[in-house]
């Protein structure tokens, strides 16, 4: 199990509950951010290998850049937004499969209405990510998978919708009841 650790301490069972991430304003002002697990733990911007994290995007702006990283980011609830990757637009609603893009490259977020909160990971290259919306399945699992998760889309057992789930590390008993659950399967490889 790779080393992770949320902004509030570590997960209790491979699980990082909704109701406990802590939102940290941008210094734009445009968003704040709850970072949920990040290896190798205790790693800041320039020292991660892989970051999980949610965002609330309030304004349009431009997005942070981030050398030698690349990023899936998914939009989850709320507005829709249009970003302008190296020049060229891309529309992100929560109806939209998760979008790749390199974090080396001019970003800009505009935001069609409201606010939104959408999901990021971050993989420091060599490694790769992989997010896919859909029902958990665990015969999709990759073998050279250094960590995977699951972003809960609906409640399931004792779970709410948006807690995010070790599924490297759950007993077997939960990862057998989450067979199924429509999630964002996250597999970081490489």
């Amino acid at each position: 199990m790779p080393e992770a650790l949320r902004d509030n301490g570590v997960a209790e069972s491979g699980v990082f509950r909704l109701a406990d991430r802590v939102f940290q304003p941008w210094k734009n002002g445009g968003g704040e951010t709850a970072e949920i697990a990040v290896s190798p733990a205790g790693a800041d911007f320039e020292t991660f290998d892989w970051r999980l994290s949610t965002a609330v995007v309030a304004k349009s702006g431009p997005f942070s850049t981030f050398a030698g990283v690349d990023r899936v980011l998914t939009v989850l609830e709320g507005g829709a937004m249009v970003l302008s990757v190296d020049g060229r637009e891309h529309r992100l609603d929560a109806t939209c499969e998760p979008f790749c893009f390199s974090g080396d490259v001019t970003v800009v977020a505009r935001l069609e209405s409201q606010r939104l909160l959408d999901f990021n990971v971050m993989v420091r290259r060599p490694l790769q990510a992989e997010v896919v919306r859909g029902p958990i399945d665990f015969s999709r699992r990759r073998k050279n998978t250094r960590a995977r998760f699951a972003l809960l889309l609906e409640d399931r057992v004792n779970l709410a919708r948006l807690d995010l789930v070790d599924l490297e590390a759950v007993t077997p008993s939960l990862a057998a009841s989450l067979v199924g659950t429509q999630a964002l399967d996250v597999q970081i490889f490489g």
